[in-house]
């Protein structure tokens, strides 16, 4: 199959209210920093660098029902989802980078405006799928699928911030891959409305090629439709993403985090990607932030066809230097 755009467009999302830590909002620079954009580049897209959002600043905003700064992160979700939407209006493949999980309701949100039957694959070490009432600590990075699902509708109180989104996701059209930090409530929505997930002891069981032939086959058997993955780079193990907020141990190798991206890629329906939590203030070091950042970027270069062979020339390539070749040789 081919890609589904041969432009990629990149928007960067500064924003860290989803939680408490500050430094996240520098997620977007230092992945740039780290090269993205040229790597892209050398995959023979047209990138097109949207640059960063600039989110309002609220100077007040108080809780909700416990919920942390729900105004700042509702308005800022809206500001987001209008940009999403233009960007795959226009024929791109969008690559969001993060900011904390909250965004993922406006970049999933402006997706789903303009591709309706869009299936999601999240990759993380949590399920952020609490609701207000089961959210242990009010951060809403833990609450995002929440407010997408159709099923939580009635679970779901109105939260100030977030009147312009409605509930658009049905349960069977997600999957998650790494978690292993679920909290108590989350995991009663999970079997409750039989969301497929595969925890790090289903991957260490059934291997990740396994997992990714079930997650393809569950969002894709029915038909064809266009893929978003959300990718938090805490789904790695601490020690390959050290600068990230709420780091689990036992996450993903590398091999088995690029064997999923080299996956979703090969069925030709990438049409989103966020990459999120990347935050440079929690490195150790600087080598720490570095090797999060260059994490970060091989996950979307992956997600966006680079392989572990080396890039392929074209055969028309090919040909034209052993045409030359051969002339030196007469």
């Amino acid at each position: 199959m081919s890609k589904m755009a041969q432009s990629v467009a990149v928007l960067g999302a500064p924003f860290s209210r989803g939680q408490k830590r500050r430094g996240v909002e520098h997620g977007p620079k230092v992945i740039r920093d780290a090269g993205l954009i040229e790597r892209l580049s050398s995959l023979d897209y047209s990138v097109h660098d949207f640059g960063d959002l600039n989110f309002h600043h609220l100077e007040k905003d108080e809780p909700y029902m416990d919920v942390k700064f729900p105004r700042s992160v509702g308005g800022a979700n809206k500001m987001l989802s209008g940009a999403v939407s233009r960007a795959i209006g226009a024929g791109h493949t969008l690559v969001m980078l993060g900011g904390d999980h909250s965004l993922a309701v406006g970049s999933v949100g402006g997706h789903a405006q303009q591709c309706p039957d869009l299936c999601v694959i999240w990759v993380d070490a949590h399920a952020d799928i609490n609701t207000p009432m089961t959210s242990p600590s009010g951060n809403l990075h833990g609450q995002p699928v929440a407010f997408m699902l159709k099923e939580l509708q009635d679970k779901m109180p109105d939260i100030p911030g977030f009147s312009w989104t409605k509930p658009f996701l049905s349960s069977r059209d997600l999957v998650y891959i790494g978690l292993r930090d679920v909290d108590p409530g989350e995991y009663h929505i999970l079997k409750d409305l039989g969301i497929q997930y595969f925890t790090m002891r289903d991957i260490d069981r059934l291997g990740i090629q396994r997992v990714m032939e079930v997650t393809l086959d569950h969002l894709l058997a029915r038909k064809q439709r266009p893929i978003h993955l959300s990718f938090d780079i805490d789904a790695f193990d601490p020690s390959l993403a050290p600068a990230t907020g709420t780091p689990v141990n036992g996450g993903l190798t590398y091999r088995e985090g690029i064997y999923i991206t080299e996956e979703i890629h090969n069925t030709g329906l990438l049409s989103v990607m966020d990459l999120v939590e990347v935050n440079p203030v929690l490195g150790a070091n600087p080598e720490a932030v570095e090797t999060t950042a260059s994490l970060a970027v091989d996950v979307i270069a992956s997600s966006l066809g680079q392989t572990r062979e080396g890039a392929h020339a074209s055969i028309d390539s090919i040909n034209s230097a052993k045409n030359d070749t051969e002339q030196l040789c007469l």
